[in-house]
């Protein structure tokens, strides 16, 4: 008795530090922890002992701390001659919890009801049954009195996920209907009730916690099934390359999802076996020996296991993924050339001309700054002649020219070249001998051109030198000092056919006279270009300009201007602003001399100059009055070159009649035209005359039209026949009258059908009548050829009369000739008597016959 007072005694103090101290929650935690499989103290198994009621009775705090306090232990009631062993107290507590514990004082009071900790409940997940399974009974000690009915509510009964547990409502067993699954819900937060009959609450409700044991029912799962990393080669141990992770679905808190990780193979296992290991707990990849080398692996095939239980291999659940690892480049491999000398050859005077390829090798990744050439040219170029371009495919050198050589000047060159990449060289690698390699570029001599030493050369001259004048020498040189060459001159371009160039020398003279004033001058230069050609295979050429600048000299006399101007016939009114132009220029020009010539008199007479400046004057009226008209006035203009030269322009001047204002009045211009008043005055009155007939005419018109569309027609436009057209079927007689006879066209015998016309009546196509010129008269015998001669001599008399028609009017000729072989048609006689034999009549056949006895007469007739 006295083990089993200490064992309560000291459970009790257990649980109330323990509740204490961790709350429902934490005790919650450490039986969840320790169902799982975790690692326990004596001291956690002994509180999760107290805490699943083994061997105790619940109290509130409050009264465990009283009884405790004044050593007022309670103890289960025992049955009278039994005393209470262990055994008996834990069967009775393993089957019934009772939450609700009611205590009626001596003096009959009801004691406060109090809330009790229930300790959560633990099922293990995936259990087989049979279901469904018990899990705890719950009453209430009221159930003695009245009848209780006991319900649970929350997730998992009356809410989603639905009757996974249930209760009795009579004796308040709870049960668990199906299998638990802690991947898919690890708790279960219920709340258990008590009402009696009625519905009336009997208790309060209690909360119960349940939670699902784990089980190791899952295999770890990694992220991906395929990792990819890399590594720089030539890295050195402990190098950071990968992470690879899997995640287990069951309880990371246990061993059942503690998850560890290990390499299973390596593929290729060059240069060890053992080029990586990884952290079992995290899953990091990194390098564990030197040696890598893209040069000789690009790529490791790494095969990852996961394994939970903490990798237990024998327990744990395994899984595997792949780690692709690249060996990345570095620029360890320097480029060398594939040997040590290259040649080539280039024309002279080429350019953008490629003349040798410079190949080189490089072990790293191609198409890589790592890779890619350089090249650069050391020595033997100090001009620049040459340039190297890496070609991007191949990464081949191409020696370029990218300044033309001359042959004359070199005639070979000896390059040293040296190549690197496009990346710096890794730490610890040095440039190779086979970096740098001689190129030898031979320059071949080619036809150059013949070249002018000094092109676009400028002379000065005066214009106006005689023809045949010799300007200069405008001589080529040709380059080419290794070949003997004659050069030769021509003329490409000359606007005015000004000079001439000798084909030999180059000695330029001139052809014409040069004129400063012409229009093929610019700014003073005439500007010719001419070609300078050797007899080289091929044969080159080369062009010069030669400038020519013409000093002026003063050969053109000015201009004045205006030529014509307008004045009042009275003077003061106005004057006339003159002045002169001259195609010369300074100091040829001005200031200009203006003056009257002393002939005529009358100039001098009615006309005064006044000088205003060097370069203006003014013309004005000498008298008080001049008629209106136009007068043409000589004015003497003299330049200031050196002789001067002066020339006599006209002006004209229209003199008219002006207004106050000393502008020209209408009527004033008019007159100044060269019309006097009576003119004008006819003019007007034609003009009148004029419109007034054109209106009566267009009256008349008008009128006529009027009338013609009110006067009836005298006769049916149907029965009129004028302008119509006159058809006849006749077609001739067929080929029988394409038997022509010429003689029908002879001249007739005599005149007299022709001078019988009466004057006046005669046809403007008939011959002339009286003194003519001859017509040809034609032979009384007529020939077939006289009609070509005759219709000639007709032609060539017609062309000599003038009283003939136009040359173009049709000429008539009406005689049909002076006899006929047809005979005389006298003797068809209707009134003739003699007989006639008709017999002939009846082989004209049937149809003739009938036609007899239709018109015929009788047979009298």
């Amino acid at each position: 008795y006295d083990i089993i007072l200490c064992k309560w005694v000291c459970d009790t103090l257990c649980w109330i530090i323990t509740s204490r101290c961790l709350g429902s929650r934490g005790l919650m935690d450490l039986g969840g922890r320790l169902a799982g499989g975790g690692r326990a103290s004596w001291r956690d198994r002994r509180l999760l002992s107290v805490a699943e009621g083994e061997s105790w009775y619940f109290f509130t705090l409050a009264e465990a701390r009283k009884k405790l306090t004044g050593f007022a232990f309670f103890f289960p009631k025992q049955p009278k001659g039994r005393k209470m062993v262990p055994g008996d107290l834990a069967q009775q507590q393993s089957d019934t919890l009772l939450p609700w514990r009611q205590h009626q004082s001596p003096n009959g009071l009801r004691r406060q009801k109090r809330d009790w900790v229930i300790p959560p409940i633990n099922v293990p997940e995936n259990s087989r049954g049979p279901f469904p399974q018990q899990l705890v009974r719950i009453r209430s000690d009221k159930d003695k009195e009245i009848h209780i009915r006991y319900s649970i509510t929350g997730v998992g009964a009356d809410q989603p996920p639905m009757e996974v547990f249930s209760i009795d409502p009579v004796s308040g067993r709870m049960y668990v209907t199906r299998p638990m699954d802690r991947e898919e819900r690890a708790s279960y937060h219920l709340r258990a009730h008590a009402v009696d009959m009625n519905g009336n609450k009997v208790e309060n409700p209690i909360d119960l916690y349940i939670y699902v044991i784990d089980m190791n029912d899952n295999r770890p799962e990694f992220i991906n099934q395929v990792y990819n990393g890399s590594v720089d080669e030539g890295s050195k141990p402990g190098t950071y390359v990968m992470t690879v992770t899997a995640n287990d679905a069951d309880d990371s808190t246990t061993a059942n999802g503690m998850v560890r990780y290990r390499i299973v193979t390596q593929t290729p296992q060059s240069p060890s076996q053992n080029m990586f290991t990884i952290n079992s707990e995290t899953g990091d990849i990194v390098t564990v020996a030197a040696g890598l080398d893209r040069e000789k692996v690009q790529q490791y095939i790494v095969i990852v296991q996961a394994t939970d239980m903490e990798g237990n291999l024998n327990y744990g659940l395994s899984n595997t993924a792949t780690a692709i690892i690249s060996v990345t480049d570095v620029n360890d491999n320097p480029p060398e050339f594939t040997t040590s000398t290259y040649s080539g050859e280039v024309p002279e005077n080429r350019v953008e001309v490629v003349v040798a390829n410079l190949t080189v090798m490089d072990r790293d990744q191609p198409h890589s700054p790592n890779w890619n050439a350089i090249y650069r040219i050391i020595s033997g170029d100090p001009s620049g002649h040459f340039t190297i371009r890496t070609d991007p495919v191949t990464n081949e050198g191409m020696v370029t020219v990218v300044k033309a050589v001359d042959y004359e000047m070199n005639r070979a060159f000896m390059l040293t070249v040296m190549v690197s990449n496009q990346a710096p060289l890794a730490s610890g690698i040095q440039m190779s001998f086979q970096s740098t390699a001689g190129v030898t570029i031979s320059v071949t001599d080619v036809n150059e051109a013949p070249y002018f030493p000094t092109n676009h050369k400028l002379i000065r001259l005066e214009e106006g030198v005689p023809t045949g004048t010799v300007l200069t020498t405008f001589s080529a040189v040709d380059p080419d000092r290794f070949m003997q060459q004659a050069v030769r001159y021509s003329k490409l371009s000359d606007p005015a056919n000004w000079l001439n160039i000798n084909a030999t020398n180059g000695q330029i003279t001139t052809a014409a006279v040069l004129d400063r004033e012409s229009d093929y001058i610019k700014n003073n230069v005439y500007e010719a270009t001419f070609l300078a050609a050797d007899n080289g295979i091929p044969p080159a050429s080369g062009t010069g300009t030669l400038q020519i600048y013409l000093i002026d000299i003063n050969d053109n006399a000015p201009e004045l201007l205006p030529k014509e101007a307008q004045i009042c016939e009275k003077p003061n009114l106005n004057v006339i602003n003159i002045t002169a132009a001259d195609a010369d220029m300074d100091p040829n020009v001005g200031p200009f001399v203006f003056e009257l010539p002393s002939v005529p008199s009358a100039v001098r007479k009615n006309w005064t100059i006044t000088r205003l400046n060097g370069d203006y004057a003014q013309l004005s009226l000498r008298i008080m009055y001049l008629e209106a008209g136009v007068y043409d006035v000589p004015i003497i203009v003299t330049d200031s070159g050196n002789p001067p030269l002066y020339n006599t322009s006209v002006i004209k001047v229209k003199v008219c009649p002006c207004d106050e204002n000393g502008d020209c009045t209408t009527i004033g211009a008019v007159a100044a035209a060269g019309l006097g008043t009576g003119a004008i005055i006819a003019i007007l009155i034609c003009i009148i005359i004029l419109l007034t007939m054109v209106l009566l005419f267009v009256v008349w018109m008008k009128r006529r039209e009027k009338e013609r569309h009110t006067k009836q027609l005298l006769i049916d436009p149907e029965d009129d026949v004028r302008d119509n057209i006159l058809k006849y079927d006749e077609e001739g007689g067929g080929e029988e009258d394409q038997d022509y006879d010429l003689s029908q066209l002879q001249q007739p015998e005599t005149m007299d059908h022709v001078l019988n016309k009466t004057p006046g009546v005669r046809r403007v196509d008939e011959r002339p009548i009286g003194a003519e010129p001859q017509y040809p008269i034609r032979p009384v015998i007529p020939h077939p050829g006289d009609i070509g001669d005759f219709i000639n001599e007709g032609l060539r008399a017609a062309d000599n009369d003038p009283t003939a028609p136009p040359y173009d009017s049709l000429l008539v000729f009406d005689y049909e000739g002076s006899g006929s072989t047809a005979g005389s048609v006298s003797s068809l006689n209707s009134s003739s008597s003699g007989d006639q034999d008709y017999d002939y009549l009846n082989d004209w056949g049937p149809r003739f016959k009938k036609l007899a006895d239709m018109y015929g007469g009788g047979e009298e007739d």
